[in-house]
């Protein structure tokens, strides 16, 4: 049996997981959507504190990748 990663971020990491790993292309653009609502709600929550400074970069960098995948995903 496989060791499963430990997600330090599951909330919103789960949703971008699957995200990453779908290959149907109508089923990418809807699980990146799932994938940006579970951010922005995170987000929200961060919005009160001013710690969280490393799941902070962690959203940036998802976001950064998920725009990347729906620019090359949708077919023009």
């Amino acid at each position: 049996m496989e060791p499963r990663e430990v997600l330090r971020y599951p909330d919103w990491q789960k949703p971008y997981q699957d995200a990453l790993i779908e290959v149907d292309e109508k089923k990418l653009l809807e699980r990146l959507s799932v994938a940006e609502a579970a951010i922005s709600k995170r987000l929200q929550a961060l919005a009160a504190g001013a710690d969280h400074h490393a799941e902070r970069q962690a959203i940036h960098d998802a976001l950064a990748f998920i725009r990347v995948l729906k620019r090359d995903t949708v077919s023009p």
